[in-house]
């Protein structure tokens, strides 16, 4: 998608999802890509919403996505709030996985 195309689409509110298959950054590294799109004017907020929550739906996943009761307990912490800078989810100080935590801070 070029970056036109990606900004009319933003600026048209479409519905989006995140995925791997751009071949832009090298797999552990996908992070970057929220931060290009925050660029091309995505907001942070719907950078982090589409990279969990629309990608979820998109595989028709509604047991994760969003920190809700009864959802699947997969969750990273970063150091400030990513919904208003996505560059720091480049550095993720704590990795839950199915309630076990794999990653301390």
């Amino acid at each position: 998608m070029s970056y036109e195309s990606f900004k009319r689409a933003v600026e048209m509110n479409l519905n989006m999802a995140f995925g791997t298959d751009a071949g832009v950054y090298p797999h552990g590294e996908n992070a970057h890509e929220l931060a290009a799109r925050v660029a091309l004017g995505q907001s942070p907020a719907d950078a982090v919403r589409v990279a969990t929550l629309n990608s979820a739906r998109a595989l028709g996943l509604d047991d994760r996505g969003e920190i809700a009761t009864g959802k699947l307990a997969d969750l990273i912490a970063v150091a400030g709030n990513p919904a208003e800078d996505v560059t720091l989810l480049q550095d993720v100080l704590f990795v839950m996985k199915a309630g076990t935590a794999y990653k301390l801070p």
